[in-house]
């Protein structure tokens, strides 16, 4: 039997790998090699840089899994030659020349956009008491609020910043979008799998955060992915 794929776990804005906490276990215990990125979030460029290079450092065929912002990280990433498969959780997948702030601009601000607050230094937060309603309504309060004070957050520019020839034309990919999603459209996420016409799209009833909500959902997912490297 051939060896299963690398998971490479890309967190998005507001977030670290241990948002990954949820799917790392099954997949751990599936036999899976699976690694979580830990991204600066100061830059696209930046941020694709550090995925690039422990991608690169995988020994075998690697799938890239992005969450929310961590699907423009992936869409850059993704022309690595040990790089299989794609998966977009709740994510960006924009095409090239795209930006965030371009795509939000497409459609009304999604509700979580007013608890966006920016810093002196030039980067933005999640309100912290507001954390839960906008990013993850469907945790526990507990588990929101660890997620919403150990929040990290991203630099303003990232959502200038232009995104490259997307991996997407060019590798396998699958999406899932998040019906409930108060920090990326639903209709975006829609519009995103429905223009990279993906291997497989899922819908869930989910919060932004359908990493941690539905884990073992995203955990299918990302085997089936696998499956097809």
């Amino acid at each position: 039997m051939p060896a299963k794929p690398n998971i490479l776990l890309v967190h998005g804005a507001w977030g670290d790998g241990s948002h990954w906490r949820h799917v790392i276990p099954p997949l751990h215990a599936k036999g899976y090699r699976v690694c979580a990125v830990q991204n600066p979030l100061t830059s696209l460029a930046d941020d694709v840089d550090r995925t690039r290079k422990l991608a690169a450092a995988q020994d075998g065929p690697t799938v890239l899994v992005g969450h929310s912002y961590g699907g423009m990280v992936i869409t850059s990433a993704g022309h690595l030659p040990n790089v299989v498969g794609l998966v977009y959780v709740a994510a960006f997948a924009p095409d090239e020349g795209e930006t965030p702030g371009g795509i939000f601009a497409m459609r009304e601000p999604p509700p979580g956009a007013a608890d966006i607050r920016p810093d002196k230094d030039g980067f933005l937060w999640v309100a912290p008491d507001k954390f839960r309603e906008s990013f993850c309504q469907d945790l526990d309060e507990t588990e929101a609020l660890v997620m919403a004070l150990t929040q990290k957050p991203i630099a303003a520019r990232c959502f200038a910043d232009k995104s490259g020839p997307p991996a997407w034309k060019v590798k396998p990919s699958w999406y899932q979008v998040s019906a409930n999603d108060r920090m990326i459209p639903p209709e975006t996420e829609r519009w995103f799998a429905e223009r990279m016409n993906p291997k497989k799209t899922i819908t869930l009833q989910a919060s932004h955060a359908s990493l941690a909500s539905h884990g073992d959902d995203i955990v299918a997912l990302i085997e089936e992915a696998a499956g097809a490297a």
